[in-house]
């Protein structure tokens, strides 16, 4: 964070309204696109919060995003005539290339994502409710997909529900968690209902290196289909 955008949040939450309106407006138009941008980029890119990348994956996918840590991240109105509020889970992934290229072993964009402190009651609520599963890359903030599948693919659920037997083979007893219940493009990349919401072939080719060898295979084969329609 360079000094100057530091000084501004420093007055944002530690003097009143009318001193940070006074400092904004002797910024020029050009400073301020600057600064706008820096903040962005580290709010984008955040280690900690997933929150700006949940909301633009959220609302890509057309739904309205709730703004809240606990439960779904977004609903929408089904189209169908009497037809019910859907709700969906999006599971955003995000590769500092900078970081990565310090790695021994460079992490990959892998079409996954993961369920923190899962648990058998979790997992039946999301059976019933079917949440839409919003699954999205970005590099250094860029998005380059989004996909969409429904929380009951076949594939999908059988993952969830071995990782779930595996770690709690004789019950799950109080306080105990499945601390990352993850899963990988290869767990839906069967479903008929995946739905590409998002994907650009020259953000695509442009980072190929930051993708599996096979993810990127899967995710190219698929805007080629797109292109030829």
């Amino acid at each position: 964070m360079n000094n100057e955008l530091y000084e501004i949040i420093k007055v944002y939450a530690t003097k009143d309204h009318k001193e940070l309106t006074s400092l904004l407006l002797d910024k020029s138009k050009d400073q301020l696109i600057a600064l706008f941008n820096d903040l962005i980029t580290i709010y984008i890119n955040d280690k900690n919060s997933s929150l700006l990348r949940e909301y633009i994956t959220v609302s890509l996918a057309g739904y309205t995003p709730t703004n809240t840590k606990i439960g779904y991240n977004g609903f929408k109105q089904s189209t169908q005539i009497g037809g019910k509020v859907i709700a969906c889970e999006a599971k955003p992934q995000n590769l500092h290339s900078e970081d990565n290229g310090k790695r021994k072993s460079p992490r990959r964009l892998n079409g996954g994502g993961n369920f923190t402190d899962y648990t058998h009651e979790r997992f039946a609520k999301d059976k019933k409710e079917n949440p839409s599963m919003l699954i999205s890359g970005f590099v250094d903030g860029e998005l380059i997909y989004v996909l969409e599948f429904p929380f009951t693919n076949p594939s999908f659920v059988k993952r969830l529900k071995t990782l779930l037997k595996k770690r709690f083979p004789n019950g799950r007893k109080a306080g105990n968690f499945l601390r990352s219940a993850n899963f990988t493009f290869e767990h839906y990349k069967s479903c008929k209902e995946l739905n590409i919401v998002y994907l650009q072939k020259d953000k695509l080719e442009k980072h190929k290196r930051q993708l599996t060898e096979k993810y990127y295979t899967f995710l190219f084969k698929k805007v080629e289909h797109v292109a030829k329609r």
